[in-house]
């Protein structure tokens, strides 16, 4: 058995890194596939996909069919209003790129929702690619391979495979933040505009790229600083800060509302919050967002804000000390600080959260560090289970106001 094992160990060694990956990925796109097929057995009348959907039904689900709607129709001039007059949702929330994509990549085939399933799946797969290379030097192959095993079996794993644009834009991300921490800052002026018009996300970047400069500041006598490394780190922070805010004002430009996009942005939690949202407020949303939720759950609203002072404790400590973490290097653990303020500043959390987590990926390395097989296989199984927990609320139920994905 020992020999055996040892036989299947040094074959698996001499296939080629791109290969292993795609068995890897392929593997787990079956598992996804198999649990979506599950979930459309198990869906009723009273799900959102009615009873017996197809595959085909969860790739344009949910927010899927705003992107097709921007494909399709582009954009609303003026914005569209409910009886109340308040800002109605529509398709300002959504960004073109994967929109666009998916539907070049869909003519040959004739349908938008093919073209976001090639797109999604695609994407993934390079996700994968991209997430080895920046956590191999730090964590070495093994443990880098297996966090792409995680990454590609996560939780939110039917994102691979549907609709949305996260697959598209982890590939960026990860591209990006490989490009970042090998000092290959010229690809990213072609990268950054792509990333903030693919996802939400990309201010974060550029809160990131500023402390990724101010640490090779610091370590200026280790790891020399070039005064040309200096003009691209600003020039890209200001880059990314631009294109940041730039949707804003292309909103406002096409819309004639200056705050069009933040109006349709407050759309969606105002159907969270009694009385609406009457503005944007920067980190207003995770407070009430904690009310709201502890009242749900019949707790003293008030535990809401503690509860969330803990939570931001909890993971700056873990970013700060936890030693699997420390491992990933500062410049992955920048990138964490860096996108948890973004989603705290911007970000009302309900059913979508977990989703908005995924640019979060690099921490994978984390769990694959420890060497010990019973721990990596039982993170495997954990995140398979919490995988069908997902896809089952969100697509075989559906029906609930927490089970949107």
């Amino acid at each position: 058995m020992a020999q055996l094992a040892l036989t299947i160990a040094g074959r698996w060694a001499r296939i080629p890194l791109p290969l292993q990956v795609a068995l890897v990925y392929v593997l787990a796109r079956a598992l996804t596939t198999t649990m979506m097929v599950l979930a459309a057995l198990q869906s009723t009348s009273l799900s959102r996909f009615g009873a017996d959907p197809g595959l085909a039904d969860f790739v344009v689900g949910w927010d899927a069919q705003w992107y097709w709607l921007v494909a399709e129709e582009g954009y609303p001039s003026p914005l569209p209003l409910t009886a109340s007059g308040d800002v109605a949702e529509n398709a300002w929330a959504f960004m073109p790129v994967f929109a666009y994509v998916a539907k070049i990549v869909g003519l040959p085939f004739g349908s938008w929702g093919a073209g976001a399933f090639v797109v999604s799946f695609a994407a993934g797969y390079g996700a994968c690619l991209a997430l080895h290379r920046l956590l191999r030097d730090r964590i070495g192959r093994r443990a880098a391979l297996w966090s792409v095993v995680l990454f590609a079996s996560g939780p939110l794993a039917a994102m691979f495979q549907v609709g949305y644009a996260e697959s598209l834009f982890l590939l960026l991300l990860f591209l990006a933040l490989d490009l970042t921490t090998r000092h290959r800052y010229v690809w990213l002026y072609a990268l950054i505009p792509v990333m903030a018009f693919t996802r939400p996300g990309i201010l974060a970047f550029a809160l990131y790229l500023g402390l990724h400069g101010i640490l090779r500041l610091v370590h200026r006598r280790r790891d020399p600083l070039a005064r040309r490394e200096v003009v691209h780190i600003l020039a890209l922070g200001a880059l990314a800060t631009v294109c940041g805010f730039a949707w804003q004002v292309i909103a406002g430009v096409v819309t004639g509302d200056a705050g069009a996009y933040l109006a349709t942005e407050l759309a969606w939690r105002r159907n969270w919050i009694l009385g609406g949202a009457e503005g944007f407020i920067p980190f207003e949303g995770w407070i009430q967002a904690s009310q709201f939720w502890f009242a749900q759950w019949g707790l003293p609203q008030t535990g809401g804000p503690i509860l969330l002072a803990l939570l931001v404790l909890g993971a700056a400590a873990a970013l700060l000390y936890a030693a699997p973490v420390r491992t990933l290097g500062a410049d992955l653990r920048l990138w964490s600080a860096s996108y948890l303020l973004y989603l705290l500043a911007v970000f009302f959390p309900q059913s979508s959260t977990f989703r908005l987590l995924l640019p979060l990926s690099p921490l994978w390395g984390a769990v694959a560090v420890p060497r010990s097989r019973v721990w990596r296989i039982g993170a495997l199984v954990a995140v398979l289970i919490a995988q069908w927990a997902w896809i089952f609320a969100m697509y075989a139920r559906g029906n609930t106001f927490w089970q949107v994905p």
